[in-house]
């Protein structure tokens, strides 16, 4: 069975810079595609960054150019670094192993459990 557990997370001001963890175990992530999805309170979750086992990545458009997200398959962990935070940031943040879709070029959710996540808070 896949476990993801997520860490990293904090009180952080607006501005500021958090990197986020994810280990998986049970499961190499060696040939899978990686996710970064966050969901704030009273929304839905939302898919914040993928990367693809060839390491492409691509972001949602909210993140783009603060949001970098990394893999080591040595550690079997992915890597968010997040900087220029905002108050909109604040969010459970949560990785997934899924599937990258090679004709649009992105992430896609796959059918592992979700961690249970790391409280991203950025107070203005």
């Amino acid at each position: 069975q896949v476990q993801l557990v997520e860490s990293g997370g904090g009180l952080v001001q607006a501005g500021g810079s958090l990197r986020l963890s994810c280990v998986v175990s049970g499961s190499t992530i060696w040939l899978a595609a990686m996710g970064w999805y966050r969901q704030a309170p009273g929304k839905p979750r939302e898919l914040v960054a993928g990367i693809s086992r060839d390491y492409i990545t691509k972001y949602a458009d909210s993140v783009k150019g603060r949001f970098f997200i990394s893999r080591d398959n040595t550690k079997n962990t992915v890597y968010l670094q997040m900087n220029s935070l905002r108050p909109e940031d604040t969010a459970v943040y949560y990785c997934n192993q899924g599937v990258w879709d090679a004709k649009s070029g992105s992430y896609r959710q796959g059918p592992s459990s979700w961690g249970q996540g790391t409280q991203v808070t950025v107070s203005s």
